[in-house]
Parts: C-alpha cells; structure tokens; sequence
C-alpha cells in the first residue's frame, strides 16, 4: 500500500514537474504561424476595403468618423485595447470656384465647370455629390486675373530656363504640370517668382497613358480626361495653427496673420484642374515653344510658355474651420517590457474613396490586427507592447499623426523602438520600401520569409533585388507620409513599406474600389503580403530579447553619402575630415555594439538561464533604441526648426524629396547663391554640428561616459 502510494505521488510530481518545466512554444512558431495561409485572408481584406470606401471621407467629415469606427471595431473585435485620440485643428474646405478662359479674339470665352465626371456603370455615383468640391486644401482665398505662362513641373529649374528664355511670369498666372515636386513647392515657387496664382493640372503625358488611341478608367488604368488630383499645399507638418504642440481642447493657437508669416501656406490663389482644362488653356498661349522635354502627349497641342495672350480669371474662397479629427489606436501589452513600444501607422482620411491613398494600408493595418488577434488566442503574448495607430487627416499635411507625436513626445523619446508606416499599401505590383539604415537587414530578411504575390515559386526578396544583387531601401527624410514626425521631429528608427508606387487617378474620385478590384490587386494577395511583412517586421521588433538593430548599415550609408558630398564641394575649401572621422567612430562603436550582442547570446543557454542578467540585456536594447535620438539637434535645421534630424530631412524644395544631410544641403545652396566668405563659414557649421550629431550617436552605443 505504501509502495503503491509512493508510487503515485512520484508519478504526481513528475507530472507537475512536467509542466513547470515544460516550455510554452517558441516566439519563432507564433511567427511563423502569423504569416501561414491559416491566418492571412485575402476576402476578409477586400471585404474591409469595400467598407472603408463606400463613400468618400475628407478628414473632419461624418463618413470618415463612421470609418474610424469601423477601424475600432475591429480592432476591439481582436481583443486589442483600443480607443480614440481626438484633436481640434485648423482645417480648410471649399466654399466657391471659379474659373474663365479669354482666349484672344475671336475666340469665345470659356468657364470651366471644375467637376470630376462619373463613368458609365458607376457604382458610386449616387455618393458622387459626397465628393469634395477639387481644391487645395489651405489655398489662399482671393480673386486674380493674368496672362498665362505655362512653367512646366513649376521647379525650381524651370524657371530658370524660362529666364534664359527671357520670359517674366511676375504678375501672371502660371500653368504648370503636376508630377515632379509636390504641389505645395510648385505654388511657393510660383509666388516666389513673382506670380499672382497659380493652376495645376495632370498631363495625359504623366497620368492619361501618353495619349493617341489610350482608353482611361474604367476601361483602363489611367486617368480621365476630366479627372483631377487634389490635395494640400501646405508647406508645413502638423495643424498650422499650433506648430510644435498639440491641438487639444482649447490650446494656444496662432491667428491667421501669424499662420502666414510662418511662411509655410500660399500667398497666391491656386486651382488643381483636369488635363482636359489644362490643354485647353495651353492652346490659348503663344510665345515660344516649349523645349521638347516640356511637351505634352503625342497627340497633345505644341505647347508655348506664354505670356498670354490667353487670360485667366481665377477666384477661390476657402473656408477654414477649427474641426475634430480622430486617430484610432490600438494597444497589446508587452508581457515582459510593456514600457518599450513598437508602433504601427496607416492613415485613414482620404480625399474621395481612397482605395489606393490611404485605404488599401488601412484594410492591411487590419488584417494585421485580426492576424494578432489570432495570435493572442493560441497563447502568444509580446514581449514588449505593440500599439497600432490609424491616422487622421494625414492629407491635409500629416495633421493626427503630428498632432500625437508632438503630445506624447517626452514618452516617446524615452519609450518607442521603432515606428513602421504603410500609407497606400497597394497601387500595383512591386515592392518598395524605405527605412533608417539600422532596419535594412531586418527588412530584407522579412521580405525573404514572404511569399512574392506575383510569382508563388519566388520570395518578395528574389524579385526585390536589384542588378548589384542589394534591394534598393530609400531613406525617410521626405514629409510624404506619417514616419516624418517619429523620424525627422523625435529620432525615432522607422520603416515604411508598400506595393506599386505612383498610380495615374491618384488623389482624383476615380481611387475607387473598382480601380482598385480591376488594376491595383484583383485577388488581393499583395494586400496580403505587405500585411504579412508589415507585421513580420514588428513581431521581430516586438518579441525578439535583443533589438535586431544594425548600426553598421547606418555608418556605411553615411560614409557613402559623405564621399557624394566630398565631390559636390571638391572645388572649395569646405573640409569633411571632422565628419570622416566621427563616421568612423560610428562604425567601430556599431562593430563593438555587435559583438557585444553576440557574446551574450552565445553566452545564453541551460548553464545561466535561472542567473542571466536581465538588465545587461535592457541596457544593450536601451543603447541600440536611443542611438537614433543623437542623430537630432534640439535647434533643428536652420529657418525649419521643427526638423531636428539632421542626418535626414525633406529638400527644402520639394517636400517630397529625402535629402541626406539637408542642413549642409540648405547651406551649400545659400552660399552657392551669395558666394561670401560668411556663407560657406555657414556650410562648415554645419559639417561641424552633423558630425558631433554622429559622434554622439557613437557614445550612445558604446555606453559609457567619456
């Protein structure tokens, strides 16, 4: 009896031992099972794209709330803690339009009817009228009348050759293509030269298939003739009105007169218009003929620049109203290090449907949310939290994710692992993506364990990869979407990612479901990939004990963009060597920091798994998190404050363009221009500050005081 009980309770014991000991799965199975085919659902994203868009939803409209509370229904539906984050903030509508061609006699005045037609069979056109009037959001209200000059893409070079051509547009109104610079740059250049307004059409040569005998949506991809692409010309980040804090309640604001000086919202009236009125007008200005890479599509009118002798009567009033927009966000506790944040963003707001811009990000956002949903009910917890955030009014100048950052700017300096964005998710095949150098690696190694949509027998990786075998990863310095606060305002490390690039109906009423269903992804399955590695990436970022962060992409990006710079001033007395060397000592410190990692994770095992020093690994974590942040100045970018990153910026010309080391770069323009000794001593100040910005950087990771 006794040898029968002894025998029970061993076998008790053992059992119970079992089970303390026994090892829940690996992080590594939950991240394999995240992107198996059990848990990605091409219908279930398709089926949250055709309800975002069923009606168009500008920020601050009641159809973009009602899709903010879709967004947190399925976000609470996959048992993620969620909630809405609302601001108050400027924003502008259309209130009255118009405008009127006087062709030289005896042609007949024309007044263009400014509206985007619906197409045979379309779906939507009973919420056709929901549509925004096309405008510019922040346009300058006012009435103008000019002579037209026709100015290209409206850059900066472009005057320039209009100048050598001998052509003043001070006191006209220029006509320029939409397509090279963004649409706020091409009318505060036209203002800085002297232009009274400012049109903005979309060329058949960019947008309408290049002409001759090419159908347009909804036959084909490309834009209708009378199809308009809209959107912001505000220069700035973030509500106008409260440039550096956040837009809650009833906060400090800046007045209209203080908005304008700040410098970052048009002076001169502007109008976005279709091809259709664009060419209309272009067959009313003579002068001489455009140079040949100037022209339009094939079968398009020899374009001149003007001036006249058509006129243009232009007259715009905005209305400007302080409304409530709603960022969404969604919070899964870290389990282990619940203060270390890993955070994902999509906007929502689109200017019509939205089904490329912003929507087909939103509808992967939440299939990355119902996938950890899934996750979380086979037991799988983060190790640190993982908050996903669904933006608002990103279109009128990235306005909720801005407004957030600028709130929870101290916890997130102190707090945030990384940030990665997917804003039009899906336009087409192809996959892009951009990043801060640390998160190379880990990005090509997501897109190696994701199957490539276009091709089942092949990673997104193997048709990722360029001729030099390396895909090519483009850098966050550009304001084009919602990284730019985390990146350019905090120094925060971030990816963003998506499928496709340009698109001809972008930001027109004809981003629709249907385009979308037809062109952008038929079955879907790129909008399944990008969720897949949208999420991979942050599983890794969330779950992994040591940071996957690689410095030494960061410095060989440097030393290859500091060699470019070497040979842009070769023939001044500019010296580098200061950035040279603290590029240097990033690299060594990136070496050290690897190595570091390594030792402690060959170290790891049976032998010290009940004495392994958590805090050693929090330090390390700690180091590789906080390197980005010294890459900031608290000063900013000189006359652009707000950006305090001063390895990557938007160009000062062209908000969409990244520019590396944009203070040297602003600097190198200005003294290029006025050629004085105190102007290129400004250039070797800011060699100077860009290199204790790395060299601080460098102390960060190897953690020790000097």
């Amino acid at each position: 009896m006794l040898k029968t009980a002894t025998t029970i309770f061993l076998g008790l014991a053992t059992s119970f031992t079992f089970l303390l000991v026994s090892p829940p799965p690996p992080k590594s199975f939950y991240h394999s099972l995240y992107i198996s085919t059990s848990l990605s659902d091409n219908t279930s994203i398709a089926n949250h794209l055709h309800t975002l868009t069923r009606r168009p939803h500008a920020a601050g409209s009641e159809a973009n709330a009602e899709a903010a509370a879709y967004v947190l229904s399925i976000f609470t539906s996959s048992n993620i803690k969620s909630h809405i984050a609302s601001y108050e903030v400027s924003l502008t509508y259309p209130s009255s339009r118009s405008l009127t061609l006087i062709p030289p006699p005896p042609e007949t005045p024309t007044t263009f009817n400014l509206r985007q037609e619906i197409y045979d069979g379309d779906p939507y056109a009973d919420v056709a009228d929901e549509v925004q009037p096309t405008f510019h959001a922040y346009a300058k209200s006012g009435t103008v009348s000019g002579l037209v000059v026709y100015v290209n893409y409206g850059r900066i070079v472009d005057y320039l050759t209009l100048k050598e051509m001998g052509v003043n547009v001070s006191g006209t109104i220029v006509l320029a293509r939409y397509g090279e610079i963004y649409r706020g740059n091409i009318v505060k250049n036209a203002y800085e030269e002297g232009a009274i307004g400012a049109l903005l059409y979309t060329d058949r040569k960019d947008y309408g298939g290049g002409g001759g005998d090419t159908r347009w949506f909804p036959d084909e991809k490309w834009m209708p003739p009378s199809g308009v692409q809209v959107g912001t010309v505000y220069n700035g980040i973030g509500d106008p009105t409260t440039p550096g804090w956040a837009s809650t309640g009833d906060c400090e604001r800046l007045s209209e007169e203080e908005v304008e000086k700040g410098g970052d919202v048009p002076l001169i009236p502007s109008l976005p218009i279709s091809g259709a009125d664009g060419e209309t007008i272009l067959r009313s200005v003579g002068g001489d003929v455009a140079h040949e890479d100037w022209q339009g599509s094939i079968d398009a009118p020899t374009y001149r620049v003007g001036p006249g002798p058509g006129i243009i009567n232009l007259s715009y009033t905005g209305n400007q109203i302080i409304g409530t927009i709603q960022n969404v966000i969604g919070i899964i506790e870290g389990a282990e290090e619940p203060d270390r944040f890993v955070i994902l963003g999509n906007h929502r707001d689109a200017w019509t449907f939205g089904a490329v811009d912003p929507n087909s990000g939103t509808a992967a956002l939440l299939e990355v949310a119902e996938r950890l949903g899934k996750l979380q009910k086979k037991g799988w917890k983060p190790r640190r939290t993982i908050v996903l955030c669904n933006w608002d009014a990103e279109e009128y100048g990235l306005v909720g994710s801005t407004e957030w950052v600028e709130e929870n700017r101290e916890m997130l300096a102190s707090r945030a692992v990384a940030y990665l964005n997917v804003d039009c998710g899906v336009a087409g095949p192809v996959f892009h993506a951009s990043a801060t150098p640390q998160l190379d690696e880990l990005l090509k190694r997501a897109t190696q364990q994701v199957q490539d949509p276009e091709n089942s027998s092949q990673t997104i990786y193997d048709s990722w990869v360029d001729s030099s075998n390396s895909p090519p990863i483009g850098r966050l310095g550009d304001g084009g979407s919602d990284f730019a606060a985390f990146v350019q305002h905090v120094g925060i490390p971030a990816a963003a990612m998506f499928f496709g690039g340009g698109y001809p109906v972008y930001h027109s009423m004809y981003d629709d479901f249907v385009w979308m269903e037809k062109f952008g992804d038929p079955m879907f399955h790129r909008h399944v990939a990008v969720g897949s590695v949208w999420g991979l990436v942050a599983l890794w970022l969330a779950d992994e004990e040591f940071l996957p962060f690689n410095y030494l992409s960061y410095a060989k990006e440097l030393q290859k963009s500091t060699k470019d710079l070497k040979d842009e001033i070769s023939e001044t007395d500019i010296s580098l060597n200061p950035l040279f060397k603290s590029i240097e000592e990033l690299h060594k410190a990136a070496t050290t920091m690897n190595n570091q990692r390594k030792e402690m994770i060959e170290r790891k095992g049976w032998t010290s798994m009940w004495n392994k020093d958590h805090l050693k690994v929090r330090e390390l974590n700690d180091r590789l998190m906080m390197a980005e942040r010294a890459f900031t100045d608290q000063d900013g970018l000189f006359g652009r404050s707000w950006y305090k990153h001063l390895i990557y910026g938007p160009s000062k010309h062209d908000d969409y363009g990244s520019k590396t080391f944009p203070g040297i770069d602003d600097a190198i323009e200005k003294a290029k221009n006025l050629n004085t000794a105190d102007s290129w001593r400004a250039v070797q100040h800011e060699v100077w500050r860009v290199s204790r910005a790395v060299k601080h950087a460098s102390l960060v990771l190897n953690g020790e005081l000097t």
